[in-house]
């Protein structure tokens, strides 16, 4: 598929941009691509986890300046029609998604990464929001996801002052899970993603559901929520084959056998 290079290993999906001359900058047919990439290798069942990356130098410099024409007069309807589909598209994944982010992510390249679950960065990642430094605001979801995962304070921080986020300090407010040496990055997301795939879907991904709908219940109704989504899922092979396994390690533990 243009723009967006799909691989298989084992039960994780590889999706990469793959526009590397622009850094993997934005464009309506690279996002289009990678909504579309998304929706056809999780067609497959047998894919139980995805990791989203960028070729080249970087994942994504943001924006392309010379395709924004393409999005047409009306800016807001633009982007709704051309780039919030990929970006549902992660959020909605009915698999856990590693994001994989090797050099370069700006602007909208930063809201990218974290559209997805768990963020992998190589030793040389850096992280910048851009948006002030051209008197405009940060968009593609950034403040809606920035402030849940590093909290208010230091989300303004970064979108009030511009200033490069390095991958080690990434990790340490919270955005990235890891930092590796950069000719590790695929190695160690793939097993991040391996360990994801081999757990249970479903409820990996009912929790992500549950945890972004905490932040508008009240403690009763997320109780309550909890409790039917567990009752749904228990039912679930994956939970079956999980709480029996359980039991005979439990058994075993207590029994010596």
């Amino acid at each position: 598929m243009a723009g967006v290079k799909q691989a298989r290993d084992g039960a994780v999906g590889i999706l990469t941009l793959d526009e590397p001359a622009s850094l993997n900058a934005m464009t309506p047919d690279l996002l289009g691509a990678l909504a579309a990439a998304v929706g056809e290798m999780t067609q497959d069942e047998g894919v139980r986890a995805l990791i989203l990356t960028g070729a080249g130098r970087g994942f994504c410099s943001g924006q392309n300046l010379k395709a924004s024409e393409a999005l047409g007069e009306d800016i807001a309807a633009g982007v709704m029609r051309f780039y919030w589909p990929a970006f549902r598209a992660l959020r909605e994944c009915r698999v856990p998604v590693v994001v994989a982010v090797n050099g370069v992510a700006a602007g909208g390249g930063f809201s990218l990464a974290m559209a997805g679950d768990m963020i992998v960065a190589a030793r040389s990642a850096s992280f910048i929001q851009v948006f002030s430094r051209i008197a405009l605001v940060p968009d593609l979801g950034s403040t809606w996801l920035l402030p849940r995962l590093i909290g208010r304070q230091r989300a303004l921080e970064l979108m009030l002052l511009n200033e490069p986020l390095t991958a080690e300090r990434a990790q340490e407010i919270g955005l990235v899970r890891q930092v590796v040496d950069d000719d590790k990055l695929m190695g160690e997301a793939l097993t991040l993603a391996h360990r994801l795939a081999e757990g249970p879907t479903r409820a990996l991904v009912a929790t992500r559901a549950l945890v972004e709908e905490s932040e508008h219940a009240t403690y009763e109704a997320q109780f309550r929520r909890e409790i039917e989504l567990q009752a749904t899922i228990r039912k679930s092979p994956d939970a079956v084959e999980g709480r029996s396994a359980f039991v005979e390690k439990r058994k075993a533990r207590f029994t010596g056998r």
